[in-house]
Order: C-alpha cells, then structure tokens, then sequence
C-alpha cells in the first residue's frame, strides 16, 4: 500500500527547508512521530 500521506509530508517538509525536528517542534509533537507519519508506521 502506498504512503500517500507520508510521502507528502516529507515532500513539502523538504521543499521548506525544515527538519523532522523542526516540524515537530511546530506542531507540538515528537520528531519521532513525525517520522513514523512519513514511513506510514502510525498510519496503518
């Protein structure tokens, strides 16, 4: 199944110039949470 989601998340995270850290920080989560968004881990 294909991360639709998690692949745009770190397509725009990218194009912005941010780290997952960075995001994070923004969103007032863990970079780890945004990780497992971009991987599709919590999406399932």
């Amino acid at each position: 199944m294909e991360n639709k989601t998690g692949s745009f998340i770190a397509h725009r995270r990218k194009e912005l110039g941010m780290t997952q850290r960075q995001l994070a920080e923004i969103l007032g989560v863990t970079n780890k949470a945004v990780s497992k968004w971009e991987t599709g881990v919590s999406l399932r």
